[in-house]
């Protein structure tokens, strides 16, 4: 039996920490959470695209608490008074949907974080994603927070299934092993070596530990996407992935308890982490937070 309140409780990711008392104070209704979002997190890539070396590390600020804590240094006052580009945190998708899922989770909605591959931002790619989902009304809603108005479908309730605009992971990779998907178009939007099967088959495996609590950074690494899964592996956790979106109590109870035993599969209490901007990869201790001195102390993997 799937307890869907069990998606209310905060991960050690998604958990607002010290902060928790102004990330209350913002309105409840989802699509101020989601300005909220934007208003905080830049993207590295598309919006801060010059900047500096000494903020690099911004990128991995990887927990809610530590991205309010980057804020609350220049911005002290409330979350929703606008900020400078400049000025916000750099961060990608996966911090603009974590922050949404930690306010929900606050809130006591339950919500979980979702990768996959977006079909809107390219009309000849599918670029790496994570979007956000709730429960409400009886069934899980996506939201895509880094979207503002002006877009043909309804970016607070995107639609799911075939030929959807954002498509999961397991989907896209399903439908490769059906052979109806060209996936070397599905991957990091302008970088072709960071696309393909291999990449997809990784990131079925980072949705199935977002999916559980185990929110990491796209560009973490661990033992089943540093020695990628046999592609049958793959195939049935893909399997088990799109038969519990689609209601199946036993799939997902049976997803569960395959992450929990399966040691490949989760992160456990350290990763490796490999920057987007070429430096040399970290090993990073999950279990110590940054705050307000920055980032988890790494070593140089």
């Amino acid at each position: 039996m799937v307890d869907v309140d069990a998606f209310a409780r905060q991960s050690r990711f998604s958990d607002p920490g010290r902060h928790a008392a102004r990330l209350r104070e913002v309105p409840d209704d989802l699509a101020s959470l989601c300005a909220v979002s934007r208003n905080l997190v830049a993207h590295y890539r598309a919006e801060l695209p010059d900047l500096p070396q000494e903020r690099w590390p911004e990128v991995d600020s990887r927990w809610v608490e530590v991205i309010l804590d980057l804020d609350s240094r220049r911005h002290p006052d409330d979350l929703s008074r606008p900020r400078a580009t400049a000025d916000k945190v750099a961060g990608c998708c996966r911090d603009h949907s974590l922050l949404v899922v930690g306010a929900l989770r606050q809130r006591g909605v339950p919500a979980r974080t979702r990768v996959g591959f977006a079909h809107y931002f390219a009309s000849d790619w599918a670029a790496d994603h994570v979007v956000a989902e709730r429960w409400q009304d009886g069934r899980w809603r996506r939201a895509d927070p880094e979207l503002g108005d002006g877009h043909p479908f309804d970016v607070l309730d995107i639609p799911a299934g075939p030929h959807a605009p954002f498509e999961t992971a397991a989907e896209a990779w399903l439908g490769w092993r059906a052979g109806d998907r060209d996936l070397s178009r599905y991957g990091v939007y302008g970088a072709p070596e960071l696309a393909g099967p291999d990449f997809v088959r990784t990131y079925v495996v980072f949705e199935v530990a977002h999916r559980f609590g185990d929110e990491m950074l796209l560009w973490d690494a661990w033992e089943a996407t540093e020695h990628p899964l046999e592609p049958t592996e793959t195939d049935e956790l893909a399997r088990l992935l799109v038969a519990a979106d689609a209601g199946d109590a036993s799939a997902e109870d049976e997803l569960a308890a395959r992450y929990r035993e399966d040691d490949r599969l989760h992160p456990g209490d350290r990763v490796t982490t490999y920057s987007p901007f070429d430096l040399p990869p970290r090993t990073v201790e999950l279990a110590h937070r940054g705050g307000e001195t920055g980032p988890a102390q790494t070593s140089t993997a």
